[in-house]
Parts: C-alpha cells; sequence; structure tokens
C-alpha cells in the first residue's frame, strides 16, 4: 500500500497523473491561446467573441500573437449574459509538501474576457454585466486558494491509503473530494473537451501569507518529527460569516472545515481529523447595523429532516460522531443551543455534548477545556486515530470523529480543537517511540510553542477567510492565557468584523454564490432589482449632522441664533439616528442574488 505519496509514485511504472505546470498564453484579435511549455503541440483557444473552445489540432497560427505571458493553470470558465470569461493563474508560491508533493498557494489569478457580444446587449442586460463583472473582480482577489500539480489534495490522508490501486493515474480532477473542489462550478467546459492535464482543482482554506499548509520540524529528545496542520473547507454552503449561518435543506451547513493533523516520524505517519461547521438547524443572524444581531431560529417542518441527513452524511463518510457545542447556555445563544440539543436526542451514531465555553473557560483559563477532555477521553480512546509503518502496513484507524461548533465555528472552536489535537498528538507520539507513558509535549517548551504557534495561526487564516479578520482569543492557543496584546488585537478585530459584516460582505456573498454555482445567471432574473439602501449619504448626513451640532454648541452662549441652529442640528441628527436604528437592515450591504437557505 503506497498512500499516494511521492516516493512510491516515482517507483511506480509512471502511472502517476501530472499536471502541465508552466503554460503560454498567446493573445490574438479573435481568440486567446493556451499551450503546455513542455509539450507545445497540447493546448487549447477561446473564442474572444462568446468564448467558444476549441483544442488545438496541432497546425500553429501564421499570425503573431498581440502579446505573449506565461501562466501557472486554468482555473476555469464561467457563462454570464455575453459570453464565456476564462480564470487563469497567473501568479503562484511554493509553500510546502504534501506526502512528498509540491504544494503552491495562488497569489494571483486573472478572467480573460470573451464578450465581444456584449455590444449587442440592451442596457439592462449591460447593467447586469457590470455587475457580474464586479463580482468576477472580487473572485479575482480570493485568496487562501492552493493545488499541486502532481496529487489530489481534497482527500485525507486515511481515505488516500484506501483507495484502490492505479488511482492516481486518473486525471487528478477525478481524484478530487468534490466537496473541497473551489472551482469545481468551473470545470464543466475543460473536462466536456477532454483537457484532463489543463485542469487544476483548487482547494480553499486559508487567506495572506500564512498558507493552508502549515508544517514544523520537531525535535524531541533530538527526533525529528514533522507536524502538518492541513484544512479543507466544503464549497456547498460557501459563503461570509453573517450571510452564511446554520443549514440548508440538503443538510450542508456553513463554514464546514476538515481539519487534518499528520504526524511524520522515521517512516511512521499518523493524522487526526476533526472537523467544524454551523449548527445545522435552520436559523440566521441577519446584519442591522447593532454590534451583535439578534439570532432568529427558523420555523420549518423539514427541521428535523435537515438535522438527520447531516449527521447521516457524517457518519456515511466519518463514522460516529461526537457533537461539542461550545455555544452559551442563555440569551440567544442558549435558545439555539437548546434547539440543537432537543433535535439531536433521538439520532443513532453521534453524541451531543454541550460545553459552555465562556462560562467554564472565560478569558483565559484555557486550561479548563481539560473538564471536556475528561468527559469525552473513553470516546475519543474508541475513535482512536490513523497509523501506518513505513512499508506502509495499517497499524490503527480512526474510527469516528469530533465535530466542534460555537455560534461562528472559528475562535472557541480552533482553542478546543487544538487542545484535543495535543492530546491526541501525545498519544501518536507515545504509540510510536518517541515520547513514554509519562511524558507530553507540554513538557518540551520550544516544540510545544511551534504547536501552538501552528494552530494559532491556522486559526487566523480560518477566520480570515469566513469573518474577514483574525481569530480572536488566539493568545489562548498561542500562550494559554489572554495578554494585553491579545486584547488590543481582539478589539480590533471585532471592529473590523463589525464593519465588513455590515457594508461590505454583501458583495463578497454574492461573489461566492455566483462562483460556486448557487446562483445560475438567467436573462429574465436581474441583481439591480435588489439594490439595497446606500448607506453612504445618511453617514455623510449623521456625521455631519454630529459636528455642526458640536461646532455651534461652542458658539451657543454667544446669541440666540446659534442657539437655535445648535437645536436644530441637534434634532436633524436625532432624526437621522432614529431612522438609521428603525429601518438597520436597509443601510446594510445586502446579497443580491440567493436567499439565505
Amino acid at each position: 500500500m503506497d498512500c499516494g505519496s511521492s516516493s512510491s509514485s516515482s517507483s511506480s511504472s509512471g502511472g502517476k497523473f501530472k499536471l502541465y505546470e508552466e503554460l503560454e498564453l498567446q493573445e490574438f484579435q479573435d481568440k486567446f491561446v493556451i499551450k503546455s511549455v513542455q509539450a507545445p503541440g497540447q493546448g487549447f483557444s477561446i473564442g474572444r467573441r462568446d468564448g467558444t473552445i476549441e483544442p488545438l489540432d496541432g497546425d500553429s497560427s501564421s499570425a503573431s500573437p498581440s502579446k505573449t505571458s506565461t501562466i501557472y493553470g486554468v482555473v476555469g470558465t464561467i457563462g454570464l449574459l455575453a459570453g464565456n470569461y476564462l480564470l487563469v493563474i497567473t501568479s503562484r508560491m511554493e509553500v510546502g509538501k504534501f506526502l512528498g508533493f509540491p504544494v503552491y498557494r495562488v497569489t494571483s489569478m486573472k478572467f480573460l474576457t470573451c464578450n465581444e457580444v456584449l455590444r449587442l446587449s440592451t442596457a439592462q442586460e449591460k447593467k447586469d454585466e457590470a455587475y457580474f463583472m464586479a463580482l468576477l473582480k472580487t473572485v479575482q482577489s480570493t485568496p487562501g486558494l492552493y493545488f499541486s500539480y502532481e496529487t489530489d489534495l481534497t482527500l485525507n490522508f486515511q481515505r488516500r491509503c484506501k483507495l484502490m490501486e492505479g488511482w492516481m493515474a486518473k486525471p487528478i480532477w477525478k481524484q478530487a473530494d468534490p466537496r473541497f473542489v473551489w472551482n469545481k462550478n468551473l470545470l464543466d467546459e475543460l473536462i466536456e473537451y477532454k483537457l484532463d492535464r489543463f485542469i487544476v482543482p483548487l482547494l480553499q482554506g486559508n487567506i495572506l501569507e500564512s498558507p493552508i499548509f502549515y508544517a514544523a520540524q520537531l525535535k524531541f529528545k533530538d527526533s525529528p518529527v514533522a507536524l502538518t496542520i492541513f484544512s479543507r473547507r466544503c464549497t456547498r454552503r460557501l459563503g461570509t460569516r453573517m450571510w452564511r449561518r446554520g443549514a440548508n435543506l440538503e443538510g450542508d451547513v456553513a463554514n464546514f472545515i476538515e481539519t487534518e493533523q499528520l504526524v511524520e516520524f522515521e517512516g511512521f505517519r499518523s493524522s487526526l481529523l476533526q472537523i467544524r461547521g454551523s449548527i445545522p438547524l435552520l436559523w440566521e443572524q441577519i446584519v442591522d447595523l447593532s454590534y451583535k444581531p439578534r439570532l432568529k431560529i427558523i420555523d420549518h417542518e423539514q427541521t428535523s429532516n435537515v438535522v438527520e441527513r447531516h449527521f447521516h452524511d457524517l457518519f456515511q463518510r466519518y463514522g460516529e460522531t461526537i457533537a461539542v457545542d461550545l455555544t452559551d447556555k442563555h440569551g440567544d445563544e442558549g435558545q439555539l443551543s437548546k434547539a440543537f440539543a432537543s433535535e439531536t436526542q433521538n439520532l443513532p451514531n453521534m453524541r451531543y455534548v454541550s460545553f459552555d465555553f465562556h462560562h467554564i473557560c472565560g478569558n483565559s483559563n484555557f486550561e479548563n477545556l481539560k473538564f471536556l477532555y475528561e468527559e469525552l477521553s473513553e470516546l475519543l480512546e474508541k475513535q482512536g486515530y490513523f497509523l501506518i509503518d513505513a512499508e506502509g502496513n495499517i497499524l490503527e484507524e480512526q474510527k469516528g470523529i469530533v465535530r466542534s461548533n460555537c455560534i461562528d465555528c472559528l475562535d472557541r472552536t480552533n482553542v478546543t480543537q487544538s487542545y484535543l489535537a495535543q492530546k491526541c498528538m501525545d498519544a501518536q507520539l507515545q504509540r510510536i517511540g518517541v515520547l513514554d507513558s509519562t511524558e507530553s509535549i507540554s513538557m518540551f517548551d520550544e516544540d510545544y510553542q511551534k504547536f501552538r504557534t501552528l494552530w494559532a495561526e491556522h486559526g487566523d487564516e480560518i477566520s480570515l477567510e469566513y469573518a474577514g479578520t483574525y481569530a480572536l482569543k488566539g493568545d489562548l492557543v498561542r500562550y494559554g492565557k489572554q495578554t494585553f496584546g491579545g486584547l488590543i488585537k481582539d478589539g480590533m478585530s471585532a471592529l473590523s468584523r463589525y464593519y465588513l459584516n455590515n457594508f461590505h460582505d454583501g458583495l463578497r456573498q454574492d461573489a461566492a454564490d455566483l462562483i460556486s454555482g448557487r446562483y445560475a445567471v438567467r436573462r429574465d432574473g436581474s441583481p439591480c432589482r435588489n439594490e439595497s439602501f446606500s448607506y453612504l449619504p445618511v453617514a455623510a448626513l449623521l456625521i455631519g449632522g454630529l459636528t455642526l451640532t458640536s461646532f455651534t454648541l461652542q458658539q451657543a452662549g454667544r446669541n440666540a441664533q446659534q442657539f437655535m441652529s445648535s437645536v436644530l442640528w441637534a434634532g436633524v441628527t436625532a432624526g437621522v439616528v432614529a431612522v438609521v436604528k428603525a429601518n438597520g437592515r436597509q443601510f446594510c450591504s445586502r446579497p443580491r442574488l440567493c436567499e439565505l437557505v
């Protein structure tokens, strides 16, 4: 059994599938031509008029291209009202290796516009196309996208080791788990024309310079141990923090992420899987300019079926599930938690565990997670972890999964997952002989700090993707306690979340719905009919009113006219505040393309 590793594949009879690494993009007046640098006869063209794709027939064009550049992959095509748009990778950065294969992060992408027929469109169609193109610009800057030319990144290690012989000879897009292929909706035309060696499945996970692919070299008692944390974001309910909550009717949940911790030592490889995801009920939390909008559980006849579908899917994929609910047990969160507990009472193959993180751990008592671990220890021991030896023999299998959630599945969830991962890593290292039965990684200060830093950075990147900011409570993971600097960072992140959620995420949500295929472009459904009210004039009036009120109050003691002016502007400001408070949702950036559920 080779588990799809680089060393074992290279020793096989050349059966490994590999994508073209460098491509030449030629721009002509009527088409774009994309060729492999390694095999110049292999490629395809796409017409600039309407995006028609044609594989190259071997005959080179006699004309010279107006521009030639190097690109590093084809992400796919998307059809709008006027033609197609081809998304390509224009720059990349190698960030590490997964099982010996190089892994790259996308650092820039570009849409090639193939819509010359737009000039024949109606005025409304041109307006709609302009909005869709604005969404494509948002998509172009999507960070946190990773790929490999030589292997699939979407399958966890245990699944890889159980696949049949020869699976690595298939095109990489066929090897992939479609749940975690970010550009799955963009691949249909490339697949239709059998352009397999040009198709780059992208995995979405984290953001900015710290990659999803974290690796550290640890030296416990001079024994080199490689540690990798690898996360996979599901695309079935893709979106932003406030506009994608809970589940859809199929049981798919928002912010569903599979996280794998891989430990390697002298040929031994051991992995632990954990998952996170929004509470699998139908619920929403619509932004309305308040700091913490009210949670609302949607009363729907399908609720019980939704919860059942969700956990049945988890059982089919991962085995028995421990659902750890970290939400508060009072207020709106308490009502949601109570409904979650009620719906899971009679479900098979899962256990619901409530742990009020804020009440038990507060802002600094990270070690109080030991009470949760003590409650779960017997179940975790039964679930185990995956382990193979240097010959590829399976020594241990993971027989279940821990599913953690808070409200956002970000801050409290990451602290909890890191704690459980540490406990598992102790067991893994003891099993393969790096540590003895009385030792823990927490006894080795330098390596323990590396472990904590990896998990803190991992939490930051997951949070940046979903909420647009760094994770809160990162200090609890890094240092086991809250620091003053961490409090300042958390405050800034909280303010940034407020701004992004209220005034920016509607556009980001539309971009996610468009690129994931949840929204189908059609001529009879204009997105421009659902424009939200612009908050800028109101903000300007409010700020102006407050400024003038303050200024005239300073002058009010001089004469009655100034006093009356002050009263007038104070009244205007109060009126604006009242209007905004009563109609907060109308002033926020809202998605136009899709309903919440």
